[in-house]
C-alpha cells in the first residue's frame, strides 16, 4: 500500500483514539516501552511524551552550565496544543543530573576581605580537598507545553513558547551546605523555550532555536499506528531573569559564626561572583534533543 502523507501520519500517530480495554494493559513494550512512565491511564492524558535533550548551555548571570548528560523530560500532555504536562509516574518528571560548576568553589565565589579568619581559613581548607560544585536543576512548578509550537513554530505573533520551566538550580558542595539554590518556589527562573527566533531585552541580541525533523515511527504501517518522532530539535531562550542565590553555607561546620550571619556572607559571595541577581537579558538557554510523542491508547497496548 501507498505510504501515507506526513500529515496523515501525524494524524494517525496521535489520534485521540478510545482507550482500549484495561484487561489488556501492562507496561509498555517493544518500541513504546520509553513510554513506561507516562500517566497512560489518566482519561486526560491524550498522548505521551519522552524527550531527551543531550546538549546545550544553560548561563545565568557570569556562569555557563554546558548540559553533557542527557536532561530527560516525560510525562503526559493531553494534546499538541497549549497543555498542562501531567506528570511522569515511577520517575521523575524533569531527570536533570547533576553537572559540575566550571571552575568548582573558585569559580563561583571569593572570599571576601572582611570575612571572619575561621571562615576565609574554612573556605581555602575546602578548596584543598573538595572544590567541585555541582548544579542541580529542579522543576517548582507543574510544566506547560506546546508541542505543536515546537514543530511549527509561530509567525503570527502568538506566544511561541514550546516548553515552559520554572525550576530552581541547587549548588552543592561541603561549604555551601545542602539549602544552596538559584531561585526557589516563590521567586523561580522561568525559562520559555521555543524553536523559533527570540525576541530579547538588551544587551543579548535574538537567537534562534531549530524545529528539528519531524517523522513517524511506525509500529504497523498498514494500520497506520505509530508515534510522532521529532530529531535535532533546539530549543532556546534568552530573555528570562534569574534571581540571587541563597541559603549558601554550611552551618554545620562548627564555626563560631551565627548562622544567619554565616548564610548572608556566603549568599552574598555566590551572588558578587556569579553576577546574580541576573536580570532579563544576561541569561540564555540552548537545549538540544529528541522527543517522541505517542497517543496514549497506543501506549496502552503495546501490541497494537
Amino acid at each position: 500500500m501507498p505510504r501515507p502523507s506526513l500529515s496523515v501520519a501525524l494524524a494517525a500517530a496521535l489520534a485521540g483514539l478510545a482507550a482500549v480495554p484495561a484487561a489488556t494493559a501492562g507496561t509498555p513494550s517493544g518500541p513504546y516501552a520509553i513510554f513506561k512512565h507516562c500517566p497512560y491511564l489518566d482519561p486526560n492524558v491524550g498522548s505521551c511524551v519522552y524527550s531527551a535533550i543531550d546538549s546545550g548551555v544553560f548561563t545565568i548571570g557570569n556562569t555557563t552550565l554546558p548540559i553533557e548528560e542527557p536532561i530527560v523530560l516525560q510525562g503526559g500532555i493531553e494534546s499538541l496544543g497549549p497543555s498542562p504536562f501531567y506528570d511522569a509516574i515511577g520517575a521523575p518528571t524533569l531527570d536533570a543530573p547533576s553537572a559540575k560548576v566550571p571552575g568548582g568553589l573558585l569559580g563561583i565565589m571569593n572570599p571576601a576581605p572582611d570575612w571572619p579568619g575561621p571562615l576565609s581559613q574554612l573556605f581555602w581548607l575546602i578548596v584543598g580537598t573538595a572544590n567541585d560544585v555541582t548544579a542541580t536543576m529542579e522543576l517548582v512548578e507543574p510544566v506547560q507545553a506546546n508541542f505543536g509550537n515546537a514543530l511549527y513554530p509561530p509567525t503570527d505573533g502568538s506566544d511561541p513558547t514550546a516548553v515552559r520551566l520554572a525550576v530552581r538550580v541547587h549548588l552543592r558542595n561541603p561549604f555551601l551546605g545542602s539549602s544552596c539554590y538559584i531561585g526557589s518556589a516563590e521567586n523561580p527562573v522561568i525559562v520559555e523555550l521555543q524553536t523559533g527566533t527570540t525576541e530579547p531585552p538588551p544587551p543579548n541580541e535574538p537567537i534562534s532555536g531549530d524545529p528539528g525533523t519531524a517523522y513517524v515511527v511506525w509500529t504497523d504501517e498498514e494500520n497506520y499506528v505509530g508515534y510522532l518522532q521529532n530529531d535535532g530539535a533546539t530549543l532556546v531562550d534568552n530573555a528570562f531573569a534569574v534571581p540571587a542565590a541563597t541559603g549558601c553555607g554550611n552551618i554545620a561546620l562548627g564555626l563560631p559564626i551565627v548562622s544567619d550571619v554565616l548564610v548572608a556572607l556566603v549568599s552574598g559571595a555566590v551572588n558578587l561572583k556569579v553576577g546574580l541577581p541576573s536580570a532579563a537579558g544576561r541569561n540564555t538557554a540552548v537545549m538540544t534533543g529528541d522527543t517522541s510523542i505517542a497517543a496514549a491508547a497506543y501506549v496502552l497496548d503495546s501490541e497494537l
